[in-house]
């Protein structure tokens, strides 16, 4: 069974709460039901924090034995070098996820401290971008 963590950052918890114009409507629990039922092959874990620590510490614990990482940093995205230290670290390649289209948002938003890290990037496709990056993840496994 392909095993692959989902990790969300700062402010995730909020979403279908939080500018729906920009991240929609739907909180990610719910998304994240649906994500399973279309993946049943597929063990899909989830954390969200809106503490850097805890990240690091989830990218540490999956970094060796999961198939990916789905990470979407939120604002430590463009803060991080710990993040991408960690990412770096283990052998678990992850794909870093944005809802919005962050390169059509305020300039601070079009640098990312952890691309380095990762092994793509998929932005700008609303809760899809983690459906992307899960099939990229499947798709380099099978």
């Amino acid at each position: 069974m392909t095993k692959i963590q989902i990790i969300n950052g700062p402010n995730l918890n909020l979403l279908g709460k939080r500018e729906p114009g920009i991240y929609g409507t739907q909180g990610f629990e719910t998304y994240l039901e649906e994500l399973r039922r279309r993946y049943p092959e597929v063990q899909i874990d989830y954390l969200q924090s809106n503490h850097e620590g805890d990240l690091i510490d989830c990218i540490h614990q999956v970094g060796f034995d999961y198939d990916g990482i789905v990470l979407n940093a939120g604002a430590y995205t463009h803060t991080s070098v710990a993040l991408l230290d960690a990412l770096k670290a283990v052998s678990t390649p992850a794909i870093e996820v944005h809802i919005s289209n962050v390169h059509q948002r305020e300039e601070f938003r079009h640098k990312s401290m952890i691309s380095a890290g990762c092994k793509g990037v998929i932005c700008g496709f609303g809760l899809d971008s983690y459906r992307l990056a899960i099939e990229a993840i499947v798709s380099v496994n099978n």
